[in-house]
This record gives structure tokens, C-alpha cells and sequence, in this order.
């Protein structure tokens, strides 16, 4: 935890590697001091159907799913960072965005968490 999962068009990879773009939405994300290094996951879907406004322009949006507990102004400040960070390195692209959702505690499990 987190999760960060980078839609974007296919496109997108032929002005930057999939590492590079992993590498900088991680970089951003680890900047904000929210979240410890290990924790931190990013994943990549680009996308070679799409539409954005009936035209296929190039887009990344970046959905983050982190646990409940940050304040309104750290979860402002985690998007803010990650959209700075991508329009910096697709200064071209006009369609970049970042939402950060928060999911309860109580309905989160992972293997770590088994009680066997």
C-alpha cells in the first residue's frame, strides 16, 4: 500500500519508457514523505483503444488507492506533485490528471495480514 495504476494512451511510450514514467510517478509519490519507500506500488495499462472528447488524443491520468487517514491537503498535495511531475515530462500532452481515493481499513487484507 499504496497503489498508483497509470492509464494512459499507447502512445505515451514512444516519447518515454514505461521505467522512466514508473520511475518518476514512484519518485513523486515517495517526495511526499506520506508513504515508506518499500510500500509504494506503481503499474502501468496504456491504452491503444480510446477516445478523449471523440478524438483519440493523448492522455495519463494516474488513480492512486491509498489507506484511509490522510488529510484533504495531503491528498491535494500527492496529485499535485504527480501531475507536476508528468506535465514536466509531457509538456505536450494536455489531457494529464491524478486522483488519490482512500479506502476504509476495515475492508483491506493482504497476505501479510492472515491470521493462519
Amino acid at each position: 500500500m499504496p497503489h498508483f495504476i497509470i492509464d494512459c494512451s499507447a502512445n505515451v511510450l514512444t516519447q518515454m519508457s514505461e521505467p522512466e514514467i514508473l520511475t518518476a510517478v514512484f519518485d513523486a509519490t515517495n517526495a511526499s514523505g506520506l508513504f515508506t519507500e518499500e510500500d509504494i506500488k506503481v503499474r502501468m495499462n496504456p491504452y491503444v483503444r480510446y477516445e478523449v472528447g471523440g478524438k483519440k488524443t493523448d492522455f495519463i491520468h494516474v488513480f492512486g488507492y491509498i489507506l484511509e487517514g490522510r488529510t484533504e491537503e495531503q491528498k491535494a498535495d500527492l496529485s499535485h506533485r504527480v501531475v507536476k511531475t508528468l506535465t514536466g515530462l509531457f509538456p505536450d500532452i494536455e489531457f494529464i490528471a491524478s486522483s488519490v481515493n482512500e479506502f476504509a481499513k476495515a475492508g483491506y487484507c493482504n497476505r501479510h495480514l492472515l491470521s493462519y
